[in-house]
């Protein structure tokens, strides 16, 4: 069997990755990590959840760590991803590894003040991992260099491609030396991509580890034919109540805010999770999520990539997605590292050819069940132990955090107010109450996390636990 010693890799880096229980790499890293310290360019196709993080990672901390020092402002390490989340969670992994070899990690993210971002930069950051917009901002600023990054690593391309990034992406890496070394990652590698490629790449070494269209072995599809709105709607509240993580997709940030609201309603502890929630909501959302007090993540595209939380047994797309390559993404939060998962897709009538069509296109062979023959498709056996899907509770959730604000919203006593002469008038104290929850960080493995805060920064020591040793590093 191969180890993470066999592939180059320094002595520190593997004491923390034996500490995290992670002795063999996967697939993708046992391919690519010896190309990438021997400072090739890397080309990296593989499902999300096959490690790919640790791909590029490891490889860069141990080349920058045997090549100077780091200066204010001027990171020679840079890490591209398309979202917050995944920003975020890619800092947590590289943490203790990087710290083991001296270097210092920080991320930058949208929804997060600036400032804060650079008092950071004040002192020298080896490895900047940001998104696209944020670096802008900070180089518009001047308060950021890329003069000095000599390894770039773009992580999940393909989706920065899908949303527009493509531009600041493309100015991002001409303010990087053109003799870089340049490590892409994506789960596909093709349209936009390309055009990265042939303008930033030196003969890029490829290394693919699963087909575009490649189905994970444990995880098995269903398609649910619900008829029409209203069944699917009870459907959905039944399936919410079912015990473990599910996460639902909906193609629109209405359309979560109100499956939400309409779950804690039904008694379901579910959270929304879309682009409009401010840093802190989101944070705290994924907490909960990973540490099992919200059951439900109710959510836009936006966490189909870059969201890794154990134990996430069913993700159901309540609105099929528009275009297949979702599809895979969205499946991607289940079966990962090697975890069974289930994929059901919600059909009503109008969408059968619509959705026929994308499952074709993902290369995904779905068993399809019809319920609308049944007088009560919700209660529907198959249904019931495919999906675990039950009765709710009935006693409807307060909205998150409201508990919190009308405990501390308290009026204070009243006392007369001095002077003035109006006898008797008085005013009651007011509060300002906050929701403050707290939880285990969401997009950390199995473990503990940091307090929730605005997401910008992170422990030191990414956690995980005994029963987790292999996971989507």
């Amino acid at each position: 069997m191969t180890t993470f010693a066999d592939l180059g890799l320094p002595r520190p880096i593997i004491s923390v990755l034996a500490k995290q229980g992670i002795t063999s790499p996967f697939p993708i890293q046992e391919a690519a990590i010896p190309d990438a310290l021997a400072g090739k360019d890397i080309l990296g196709r593989g499902p999300t959840g096959s490690g790919k993080t640790f791909t590029f990672g490891l490889p860069m901390i141990s080349r920058l760590a045997s090549s100077g020092a780091s200066k204010p402002g001027r990171p020679r390490g840079l890490v591209l991803a398309p979202t917050r989340e995944l920003a975020i969670q890619i800092q947590e992994r590289l943490d203790e590894p990087a710290n083991a070899m001296g270097l210092r990690v920080l991320s930058v993210v949208g929804g997060v003040n600036i400032n804060n971002h650079i008092r950071k930069l004040a002192r020298p950051v080896d490895i900047l991992v940001a998104t696209p917009g944020r670096a802008q901002d900070l180089v518009n600023q001047r308060k950021l260099s890329l003069a000095d990054v000599s390894l770039t690593a773009l992580d999940e391309a393909d989706q920065m491609a899908d949303m527009g990034f493509l531009p600041q992406v493309k100015k991002l890496l001409d303010l990087t030396p053109n003799d870089g070394q340049r490590l892409l990652f994506s789960a596909t590698l093709d349209g936009d991509v390309n055009k990265l490629v042939n303008r930033f790449m030196h003969d890029p070494i490829t290394h693919s580890t699963a087909p575009v269209q490649a189905a994970v072995d444990t995880m098995k599809h269903y398609l649910f034919f619900v008829g029409e709105r209203d069944d699917r709607n009870k459907v959905v509240t039944r399936i919410g109540a079912r015990d473990g993580k599910t996460i639902m997709f909906m193609r629109t940030k209405h359309g979560v805010d109100r499956q939400a609201k309409k779950l804690r309603r039904a008694g379901i502890p579910a959270m929304g999770l879309h682009g409009d929630k401010g840093q802190n909501t989101r944070t705290t959302t994924l907490q909960g999520f990973a540490d099992g007090s919200v059951s439900v993540l109710v959510a836009t595209d936006i966490a189909a990539r870059g969201i890794d939380v154990h134990d996430v047994s069913l993700v159901v797309h309540v609105d099929p997605p528009a275009e297949h390559k979702a599809y895979l993404h969205r499946a991607g939060r289940t079966a990962r590292a090697g975890e069974a998962g289930t994929v059901v897709t919600l059909v009503m009538d109008a969408q059968r050819d619509e959705v026929d069509k994308l499952i074709a296109k993902a290369g995904v062979d779905a068993q399809s069940i019809d319920l609308t023959n049944d007088a009560s498709p919700a209660h529907n056996r198959t249904l019931a132990a495919i999906t675990g899907a039950q009765a709710p509770t009935g006693v409807a959730l307060p909205e998150p955090g409201q508990q919190q604000q009308k405990k501390s919203s308290k009026p204070k006593a009243a006392k007369p107010r001095s002077g003035g002469g109006r006898g008797g008038a008085s005013r009651g104290g007011s509060s300002r109450g906050g929701a403050t929850l707290s939880g285990k960080r969401g997009n950390t493995p199995r473990g503990k996390g940091s307090k929730a805060g605005g997401g910008a920064s992170s422990s030191n020591k990414p956690s995980r636990s005994n029963n987790s040793r292999r996971r989507s590093w």
